[in-house]
């Protein structure tokens, strides 16, 4: 029998992985990053600056194609929750997506010759069926976490790895990205956009396929388990846990959002210093990255509930002290960014990893395991959190009179400076105050495991 068949992945649920596996799953979300930190790094500025869309346009539409795509989510963890193949649930949609995926990119960071109007349908017709496409393939990744092992400290350091690819991959993406533009489009900044989205696709595809072949399946739903997408969803509306997440997704991406889209501006504008955008991003990337990597070990001696109150409040501090810096002060931004971003960086994985805790407990508290809508559920909040931040980024640019490609005036920079540092960070104190509602420990999750475990074997 295939080793990757349904039968033999439901054997060890408290597994310990391979170093093979863990390095597997964790490229995937490398591959994701190719696009996601693409979109929340640069696709404000390229339909203000490239596309030739105003502020508010852009805003208005990365909001309803957010919204619309936000809701694609559920059903499409319904629909991986009901997948059935010898592969496994999740794994499959990782090979027959990445094509489609990368040919909808390429028409999104296309300018094509049309009027202003025609201009505004063609980003949202084609940022739609881009969001599609990543909802097709993220939905079923982000739920293979939780269904790889349920042993709970394995399946932090899975998902730590996971996210030191990620911010690995953001680092390359914010660093090269304005350089492959300028590098392959030469004079022609909108076809360098085309082809810089094309080799980011190839990449992407390439490492969907190596998760696809090093990773199993081992967690799966009660085999007398009987369930539809309703009942899915009314049990996550009566788990505590996923519903504290639910919010705290929903403020961390504004967070996140609003100073990765607004370091653009921040650079160009109030710095004056274009050429830093890039490196800036870079060693936030880098800086995120270290914090995740701190993540398991930081778990071994303080809870996640406890660790994420201490981290969102470092950053809120951190955040709010930078609206003070002067313009001319490189290093104190580039410190306070690197400080900012490995309080950060710890989020990621901390999260992921509590999703699949909320998954499991469902399981117990109820009998019954939708794991791909706990996920996409998450995913529903992370990215109405997303397009907030981006609309409220640029109808706060747009009510200051920004003007692209022009010189700000004061209100402008000093919304700009706004955006990139007090903001966050008053978003980051909301965040503290969510998490206090967590009411899932690390006794709690040892016991569940145990009797779930216990189940599966019997």
């Amino acid at each position: 029998m295939n080793s990757n068949t349904i039968s033999e992945n439901n054997t060890d649920r408290l597994a310990t992985l391979s170093w093979s596996e863990r390095l597997g799953y964790g490229a995937g979300d490398a591959g994701f990053n190719f696009y996601w930190a693409l979109i929340g790094g640069y696709l404000a500025a390229f339909y203000t600056d490239t596309l030739g869309l105003t502020a508010a346009t852009a805003g208005s539409v990365i909001l309803a194609t957010k919204i619309i795509d936000a809701f694609t989510d559920p059903v499409m963890g319904a629909v991986a929750d009901r997948t059935n193949t010898r592969f496994g649930k999740f794994r499959p949609y990782l090979i027959f997506a990445s094509i489609p995926m990368a040919i909808v990119s390429i028409l999104a960071f296309t300018t094509p010759d049309l009027s202003y109007s025609g201009k505004v349908v063609w980003a949202f017709v084609t940022y739609s069926l881009m969001m599609v496409c990543y909802t097709i393939l993220s939905t079923p990744y982000s739920s293979l976490s939780g269904v790889i092992t349920g042993n709970v400290q394995e399946r932090n350091l899975l998902v730590s790895v996971r996210f030191i690819f990620a911010f690995g991959a953001s680092a390359l993406i914010g660093l090269f990205t304005p350089k492959l533009i300028e590098l392959l489009g030469k004079s022609d900044p909108e076809l360098g956009w085309q082809l810089t989205v094309a080799v980011y696709g190839a990449i992407a595809a390439v490492i969907f396929f190596v998760t696809f072949k090093t990773t199993r399946e081992r967690v799966s739903p009660p085999p007398q388990q009987k369930s539809n997408p309703a009942t899915d969803i009314l049990d996550l509306l009566k788990n505590r846990p996923w519903l504290v997440l639910f919010f705290l997704a929903l403020i961390l991406m504004i967070t996140i959002t609003l100073r990765a889209g607004s370091s653009y501006y921040y650079f160009k504008y109030y710095v004056d210093r274009a050429d830093l955008i890039g490196p800036y991003l870079f060693w936030q990337s880098i800086a995120l990255g270290a914090g995740c990597f701190m993540t398991p070990f930081l778990t071994r001696l303080i809870d996640k509930r406890t660790l994420l109150i201490v981290l969102m409040a470092i950053v809120s501090v951190l955040s709010v002290l930078y609206y003070f810096v002067p313009k001319d002060q490189i290093w104190a931004m580039f410190t306070l960014n690197i400080l900012i971003s490995l309080a950060l960086g710890p989020k990621s994985p901390l999260t992921w990893s509590m999703y699949a805790d909320a998954a499991d407990y469902n399981e117990w508290k109820t009998g019954r395991r939708a794991t791909a809508m706990t996920f996409s559920a998450a995913t529903f909040a992370q990215k109405l959190g997303s397009a907030a931040g981006s609309w409220a980024m640029l109808m706060l640019l747009a009510y200051l009179g920004y003007q692209a490609n022009e010189a700000q005036s004061g209100a402008s920079l000093d919304g700009i400076n706004f955006l990139q540092t007090a903001l966050p960070g008053i978003f980051a104190a909301i965040a503290v105050v969510v998490v206090l509602f967590y009411n899932l420990t690390n006794k709690q999750l040892a016991q569940l495991q145990s009797d779930l475990a216990a189940k599966q074997n019997n």
